[in-house]
């Protein structure tokens, strides 16, 4: 088991933080959802991958009989922006165990034409209904203790332009995947971090959908800098988060062509695997 780590003075539930607050979707019609992406959640002008996944995992999980995402697809078409931005959602089966829909987000150009930003398909079911019985060989990431790692206060900024998502999340890196910020990168492809919001809300099935592409890119410890946009994410969500900070370690095996590969685990305060991850994204080379 992890050493435990020291809580917020004050936090916040699950349903009550600024998560819910701007994830959250209003059914329009029956399938249809308004939202506002917060530019708190931003990557320079971006906005961040695994929260636009939190916000069509919402609508998904009000349009379809089942409370959880199991597995997860996104496909990121264009840049999404802070702002107004519509969901659509369709049902494609509903079964007793597992429902399958799909949904996609909406926004409108400077000329009032839509534009697709990311699309989805998803499985859904209940978490909880599943049995108890686990045979693995994952281990959980090996990482210092929560206050001998370091945050984006403990150095410079590392990314131009600024994060504005980083003062959403308790996010603190393993030293030992921090060569990048002081221009030594390991060249390992690797990135590990105890993991949390800010205003110590407990960890969802929907938050972990922000979770897995929450830390910065392995691309960093490659060599590589800038924005490394997702082309597509899917994530397996495999058990409810026992309460506490998660541990998530990122791993790239192979570089090539201008695109990478990101393979994350999540796991939570007792030592289980919660969530899967893998994603394809773009790199700027030379």
């Amino acid at each position: 088991m992890p050493e435990a780590v020291s809580a917020p003075d004050v936090r916040a539930t699950i349903g009550a933080s600024e998560f819910d607050r701007d994830t959250a979707v209003v059914r329009r019609a029956p399938g249809v959802y308004d939202t506002d992406l917060s530019a708190g959640w931003t990557i320079i002008n971006a906005v961040n991958g695994g929260y636009l996944l939190a916000v069509l995992g919402r609508a998904l999980a009000d349009a379809l009989p089942h409370p959880d995402p199991f597995t997860v697809s996104a496909h990121y078409l264009t840049a999404s922006r802070p702002g107004p931005a519509v969901v659509r959602t369709e049902t494609v089966r509903t079964g007793r165990t597992l429902s399958t829909g799909q949904a996609s987000l909406v926004q409108y150009d400077d000329d009032g034409e839509e534009v697709e930003r990311i699309r989805v398909l998803a499985s859904y079911g209940d978490l909880a209904g599943l049995p108890d019985d686990v045979r693995t060989a994952a281990k959980p990431p090996e990482l210092p203790p929560l206050e001998h790692c370091l945050g984006p206060d403990d150095g410079p900024a590392p990314i131009e332009g600024g994060s504005a998502i980083t003062d959403r999340l308790l996010l603190k890196l393993d030293p030992a995947t921090l060569g990048w910020a002081l221009g030594q990168p390991s060249g390992k492809g690797e990135m590990r971090a105890w993991f949390g919001l800010a205003d110590g809300r407990d960890a969802d099935p929907l938050s972990l959908l922000l979770a897995v592409d929450a830390l910065p890119p392995t691309a960093f410890e490659l060599g590589l800098s800038g924005w490394v946009p997702t082309v597509e994410l899917t994530v397996h969500v495999r058990c409810r988060p026992a309460p506490g900070p998660l541990r998530v370690a990122i791993t790239t095996r192979n570089l090539a062509g201008g695109f990478l590969e990101e393979d994350a685990e999540v796991w939570d305060s007792a030592d289980r695997l919660v969530a899967q991850s893998r994603q394809l994204a773009r790199v700027r080379l030379g």
